[in-house]
């Protein structure tokens, strides 16, 4: 697995556009402890709010890496970034990136790392393991987000849930399987970057043998309902086997997003369809919660909605902006007493 040298300097270069910084911002939203400042240059207006540092201050203050905070069109590495990231590898920092552009695959930076003994990491791209997945039942708990399309808020959700575990003083990990996930938490794979074959394998390896009040929360990708990452979902299911689901849903989608041919799932068809699914690895899998991205929602739309989809479906529906995910953090610690009883 991807183990990533914290803490962190963030460079927004020149961002003008919070969207394009949306790493950078994640990062110092969801582990600021893990952030010394941030590498803005003039022009730039986005901010993390982190103190402004340059590299040789960053590295006083006990950073180990320069973290690329933000995705610039097309993915691909600006040149006049490149003194930058070389200044910043002479000087001992790893550099972090999520970009198209392979750091490995640019010569002067490749020289200044080799020489000051720091690693290159493109989060994007990895030679993950080739190892085929077992169906081994690992001990431990496993909870999986899941979606009825893809960019919908199941790291999000998975990163509060996780949080909110901690909170209640039950053991919990968040396990990232994204480039922002990876970023945020120091370590994990970029699940969509490995050959299908070993998907499954990876996940197993991604949530190991754990003790058995120990939950790990698995950020999910892609959606079974779609047509390009079906695939993917379906690996990170049965290798993941998790013991719970909180599927994810944007309320506003009557058809997957960029797809009009392919209509949204209903909810209680898409619960069965991902326990169907799960069962092949975790016969005991189940749905615990919904989680709702209700942005296109006003407060009295979102409430009533809220409360016709729990009548619906007799399960805890929350949005982690709004009101945040302590029912479903209720629900996985019920569950948890209940495996215990029994």
């Amino acid at each position: 697995m991807l183990l990533l040298r914290k803490p962190y300097l963030l460079f927004l270069g020149d961002a003008t556009s919070p969207v394009t910084a949306k790493t950078a911002l994640g990062v110092a939203e969801w582990c600021p402890a893990d952030v010394v400042g941030e590498l803005r240059f003039a022009g730039a207006t986005v901010t993390t709010g982190k103190p402004a540092l340059s590299v040789a201050q960053a590295v006083a203050a006990g950073a180990g890496s320069l973290l690329i905070g933000i995705a610039p069109a097309g993915g691909q590495l600006p040149p006049h970034w490149l003194p930058t990231l070389i200044e910043a590898a002479a000087a001992g920092l790893d550099i972090v990136s999520g970009l198209h552009t392979r750091l490995s695959g640019i010569p002067e930076l490749v020289a200044a790392a080799a020489a000051a003994g720091v690693q290159l990491h493109d989060v994007r791209h990895g030679d993950w393991p080739r190892v085929t997945g077992t169906g081994r039942k690992r001990p431990g708990r496993r909870l999986l987000t899941v979606g009825t399309d893809c960019a919908l808020g199941k790291k999000y959700t998975a990163l509060a849930l996780a949080r909110s575990l901690q909170a209640r003083g039950v053991a919990a990990t968040f396990r990232a399987t994204g480039q922002t996930g990876i970023m945020i938490s120091g370590g994990g794979v970029a699940i969509d970057a490995v050959v299908a074959d070993f998907i499954a394998g990876v996940a197993e390896q991604l949530s190991p043998d754990n003790h058995a009040g120990h939950w790990d929360v698995i950020e999910g990708q892609g959606s079974l309902f779609h047509p390009a990452y079906a695939g993917v979902s379906l690996g990170l299911l049965h290798g993941s086997q998790p013991d719970a689901l909180v599927l994810c849903h944007d309320p506003s989608r009557t058809h997957l997003d960029a797809l009009p041919g392919y209509q949204t799932p209903r909810l209680e068809n898409a619960i069965e369809m991902y326990l169907q699914a799960g069962r092949l690895t975790n016969p005991a899998v189940r749905c615990i919660g919904i989680s709702v991205n209700s942005s296109s929602l006003g407060e009295a739309a979102w409430r009533a909605y809220r409360d016709r989809i729990e009548a619906e479906l007799g399960l805890p529906v929350v949005d982690p902006i709004r009101g945040g995910v302590e029912a479903l953090a209720a629900a996985i610690t019920h569950q948890q007493e209940t495996c215990h009883d029994n």
